[in-house]
């Protein structure tokens, strides 16, 4: 049997501070890169690469503990920790701004010849698109969108969209970078695969074969909405990858994907989602199988 390729994500370890319904939380570890490795690593090693501060290295090594995570390639600066701000809004993250002088003094690292999966998550646009081009040899390599930059920088985010094979973005992304029908949209820009996600209503996966639908779970209330996209991404993509990557294999892996997304939310920041075991993943994509039947 051959070996299973390594599974990478390059994108932003963030200090947030945000309010919600959970009240406010300031400078809360966050970030692209952690919360699609703690999802990704209930179920496979992943090795992330991406800029930290010392002012959020503590914090990214408790989270990380007891979890098979490679951060070899993670870069410590002394320099502050990309920062996000933002508020939450019936189940959604209004932003608030970002600092992100991070990206002025980091370059996007990849392991040499690097013929694994790849996800370029949220970031700004020009370190996306610097990552997808030193990966170019990756057998799967998949992307995912922010609102501010899309609105704030359009052509550096189209050119991520256009280097990438699989793309993931919610509904407010998709319309921002021009999107009305999503099977158009994937053939226009020569998608393997579209995934779009919409908050309560679940994610929706665009390929060649058609699309399918994987609803949220009603029973476990968005708490913190901060993360779902990534846990989604990173559930998904090792589930597929550890079942064989087979086109019938995917909705089982958007299932784990919307699972990993329940346990992120029902938290505030990366806390449910490191907490959360592989047992526990299991019964969660069992009440989504479930839901799913019954919604059929």
């Amino acid at each position: 049997m051959p070996d299973t390729p390594d599974l990478l994500v390059v994108g932003s370890i963030a200090l947030d501070s945000r309010e919600g319904p959970f009240g406010k939380v300031h400078e809360e570890l966050g970030g692209s890169a952690v919360y699609f490795a703690l999802a990704a690593s209930l179920l496979t090693p992943v090795k992330v690469s991406a800029p930290v501060g010392n002012d959020a290295i503590d914090q990214v090594a408790k989270a990380f503990e007891g979890r098979p995570i490679d951060t070899a390639l993670v870069h410590v600066f002394d320099a502050p920790t990309y920062r996000w701000t933002a508020r939450q809004e019936r189940g959604h993250n209004v932003d608030l701004g970002s600092s992100d002088r991070i990206y002025d003094r980091w370059k996007p690292h990849a392991p040499r010849d690097f013929a694994g999966w790849a996800f370029v998550g949220s970031m700004r646009p020009d370190r996306q698109a610097q990552a997808m081009t030193s990966l170019h040899g990756a057998k799967l390599l998949a992307a995912d969108a922010m609102l501010s930059y899309v609105h704030e920088q359009g052509p550096a985010s189209k050119d991520v969209l256009r280097r990438a094979a699989w793309y993931f973005c919610n509904e407010d992304e998709f319309a921002a970078l021009g999107g009305r029908d999503p099977e158009e949209f994937r053939r226009q820009w020569w998608l393997d695969g579209l995934v779009i996600k919409a908050g309560e209503r679940g994610v929706t996966l665009h390929t060649s074969d058609g699309s399918m639908h994987v609803p949220s779970l009603p029973k476990y209330p968005a708490f913190d909405t901060t993360g779902a996209g990534d846990a989604v991404a990173g559930g998904m993509l090792a589930r597929w990858l550890m079942t064989g990557a087979q086109r019938g294999g995917l909705k089982d892996a958007l299932v784990c994907g919307v699972a990993c997304a329940s346990l992120t939310i029902e938290s505030i920041g990366v806390r449910g989602i490191a907490s959360a075991t592989y047992h526990l993943l299991e019964e969660r994509m069992a009440e989504v199988w479930e839901w799913l039947r019954r919604k059929s």
